[in-house]
C-alpha cells in the first residue's frame, strides 16, 4: 500500500480487441506492471464511448468483452510510473494513449 501523500496515476487507454502478441494488450500491461514490481494494476472496460471518429460506441452486455474500450489504472510515484511507461514503447505504437496525472492518497487509518 502507497503511503498518504503526492503521486502520480498512469491511465492507459487501449481501443477494444487490442492483442499483443495473441494476447490481451492490457493483460500484457497489468503483467508488466506485476513483473515491474508496482503496487497494483487494474484494467476497467468502457460500457459507452467514443474516439477520434466521434462515433459514441455502445455495446450490448453480451459483446462488452469483444469491443468495448479499456483503460489499465496504474498508481505509483511519478519516477516509478515514468520508467514503466518507458517500457510500454512497443504497445503504445500499436495501439493505445496513455496519460499521466497528479494525485493525492488519501489512507485513513483504523480507530
Amino acid at each position: 500500500m502507497l503511503p498518504e501523500g503526492p503521486a502520480a496515476r498512469l491511465t492507459i487507454h487501449l481501443t477494444g480487441g487490442a492483442l499483443w502478441h495473441h494476447r490481451p494488450a492490457y493483460a500484457e500491461i497489468v503483467h508488466r506492471a506485476r513483473r515491474a514490481g508496482l503496487p497494483g494494476a487494474s484494467a476497467l472496460e468502457a460500457i459507452e464511448g467514443f474516439g477520434a471518429h466521434l462515433r459514441v460506441h455502445q455495446e450490448h452486455a453480451s459483446r462488452l468483452r469483444e469491443h468495448c474500450p479499456v483503460a489499465v489504472v496504474i498508481i505509483d510515484e511519478e519516477h516509478r510510473l515514468r520508467t514503466f511507461l518507458a517500457g510500454l514503447d512497443d504497445i503504445l505504437a500499436v495501439t493505445g494513449v496513455a496519460v499521466m496525472d497528479a494525485v493525492h492518497i488519501h489512507a485513513p487509518r483504523s480507530p
